[in-house]
């Protein structure tokens, strides 16, 4: 097995653990602690995780909209074609569980879809942050409903309280 690598980056949503498989970048996570056993030089690290510091600190910075990364997100089928979807969601734009759901071709399974967003592990590269709810309220978030209004907002979208305004050219979700 290639070797596993990781490393913890400070963002403007807190502290991200990125960790890597050989060439390839494989989670992103929420809430990092620094300990002993990090990474604490970026001389030696693969070019999945070289990549991911650059291209999301292009993100954080509002250089970058749409990430170039070699991914290997590991899950079911389902969940597989669910993220392949998030990936097609423009920056600044949202859509629902239920478009998604429609989207892979199953058209009841919006809460199954909400499971899989929930088990991305690659949250803001494949941006399950940009699923809202039917009626455009923010709903569950690995991260928390906080970092999901923060990535919102970094992107452009307009918030009352927990809920996605349209835009100001009258767009509302995006449909997929």
């Amino acid at each position: 097995m290639p070797d596993e690598q990781q490393l913890i980056i400070e963002s403007s949503v807190g502290l991200l653990r990125l960790r890597s498989r050989g060439e390839l970048l494989t989670a992103i996570e929420f809430g990092a602690e620094r300990s002993g056993r990090d990474l604490a030089v970026a001389s030696g690290l693969s070019p999945a995780l070289q990549a991911a510091i650059t291209q999301l600190g292009e993100y954080f910075s509002g250089k970058r909209r749409a990430f170039d990364l070699p991914l290997a997100p590991r899950g079911t089928e389902f969940q597989q074609a669910v993220w392949e979807q998030l990936a097609l969601i423009p920056f600044g734009e949202t859509t629902t569980y239920g478009a998604l759901a429609r989207a892979i071709g199953r058209p009841g399974s919006s809460r199954a879809v909400g499971a899989a967003n929930g088990a991305n592990p690659l949250p803001i590269v494949l941006p399950c942050h940009r699923v809202v709810g039917a009626d455009g309220t923010l709903t569950g978030f690995g991260g928390g409903l906080p970092i999901k209004r923060q990535l919102l907002t970094h992107e452009g979208l307009r918030l009352e309280g927990d809920k996605v305004l349209p835009s100001s050219d009258g767009q509302g979700l995006l449909p997929l």
